[in-house]
């Protein structure tokens, strides 16, 4: 099949099977969260073998974090001006060799090189999937693809500790980035024969540092773009929130055990995959803007019964709780990146890359959060979740308050 027999709505000629886009794109979008929350059982390991200590190990997460943001901006112009498929494939050979190069890497230092090296290569997949789906696909139909992406960003950081930990049992840390080489390699071979460029020619814009700058600060004041974009970034803000603090509420306030803290900390991404599926089927009866604003409130109703009596909870009205909080964050973030993309216009690749550094900047400033604000309670987690909900409806009530989109 193709993009015409799949998909109602297609913007683009390019034969695709939507079915390979779909399985490629999503295992792209799982670079970031697998190689980041994959090794963490492992940094005492990893410390004794680079002769470090876990401090500077740890420092790989950083880096990483760096990569993924500077990575994205320059991918943005690339394909804009490139075509698409050209720079997906030199990322992906790039986070592949320097996954398979960390195995035999001999100091921290060429750990921590190697490791800014494979998150460079590794967003160019969250970079390229964006524009080429927009490419594709109306945006509706966009929005119903950006719901299995959600899946995929939503389920990996949760999965990726409990494989992360097999791997290290049976096979030390070294098989961690094996697995990430195999995994690279798989996809490499896989969108080359599967993913074919859709970026027209007469569509590709000059790589000029002068028109790049301008096609940047264009994006930043289009109001029709940053507003989904803020809004989705502050709602999966949520997110991370609470994967940085589920460990200690579980295990250390609940006393949940580390054998079952998977387990439980998983839950969600059954919530998560529900409404990524609900939002799929909805698509097909309200717009993205309806069901992204309705999403939002009741991200902001759970959001709020979480945080007044979080305190008070069992551990089963606790999970739920959560998992009813986090449940409606793929329907947000889906729809919003889906206007977000459809309002880029020509510059798709620049916009996509200003997505993914806002997703990741205000990811990390909630992660960081929960360490600053820690006090041995439930309340810097729910309260930053709270927080993301709440900064999601400030950015739609502006949009509200402000004369009509420009």
């Amino acid at each position: 099949m193709n993009a015409h027999q799949q998909s109602g709505h297609p913007k683009a000629t390019a034969p695709v099977n939507l079915l390979h886009l779909t399985l490629i794109f999503s295992a792209l979008s799982a670079f970031a969260p697998l190689a980041t929350d994959m090794y963490l059982a492992s940094f005492p390991q990893l410390a004794q073998s680079l002769h470090t200590d876990i401090g500077k190990v740890a420092l790989g997460l950083s880096i990483y974090f760096l990569g993924l943001s500077v990575g994205q901006l320059v991918y943005g112009p690339l394909i804009d001006r490139f075509g698409r498929k050209g720079p997906l494939l030199l990322g992906i050979l790039l986070f592949a060799l320097s996954s398979a190069l960390i195995v035999v890497a001999g100091s921290i230092e060429c750990f921590l090189v190697l490791r800014l090296l494979q998150a460079i290569g590794g967003c160019a997949g969250m970079v390229v999937s964006r524009a080429m789906i927009s490419d594709l696909l109306d945006e509706r139909e966009a929005a119903r693809f950006f719901s299995l992406m959600m899946v995929v960003s939503g389920i990996g950081p949760i999965v990726a500790p409990i494989l992360g930990g097999y791997l290290i049992s049976f096979a030390g840390w070294q098989a961690i980035f094996v697995f990430l080489t195999l995994l690279g390699l798989s996809c490499l071979v896989a969108t080359q024969f599967m993913i074919p460029e859709t970026l027209e020619p007469k569509a590709k814009q000059p790589l000029e540092v002068s028109a790049i700058v301008r096609t940047f600060g264009r994006l930043l004041v289009r109001r029709r773009f940053m507003i989904p974009t803020l809004l989705g970034s502050a709602v999966l803000g949520g997110i991370f929130a609470f994967i940085s603090g589920a460990p200690f509420v579980y295990m250390q306030l609940y006393g949940v055990s580390k054998v079952n803290f998977g387990w439980v900390f998983g839950i969600n991404a059954i919530g998560i995959t529900l409404a990524a599926q609900a939002n799929r089927m909805l698509l097909q009866r309200f717009s993205t803007t309806t069901l992204m604003q309705a999403g939002l409130l009741v991200h902001i109703g759970c959001a709020v019964l979480l945080y007044a009596c979080a305190a008070k909870l069992s551990l089963p009205l606790l999970v739920l709780s959560i998992w009813l909080c986090l449940a409606p964050i793929p329907v947000i973030a889906a729809n919003a990146t889906a206007l977000a993309m459809n309002a880029c216009a020509q510059d798709r690749g620049s916009g996509s890359a200003i997505i993914g550094v806002l997703q990741f900047a205000l990811a990390s400033l909630a992660s960081g959060a929960i360490g600053l604000l820690h006090n041995e309670t439930i309340y810097p987690m729910v309260g930053l979740m709270l927080g993301c909900s709440l900064l999601g409806g400030m950015v739609s009530l502006t949009d509200r308050m402000l004369p009509k989109r420009t």
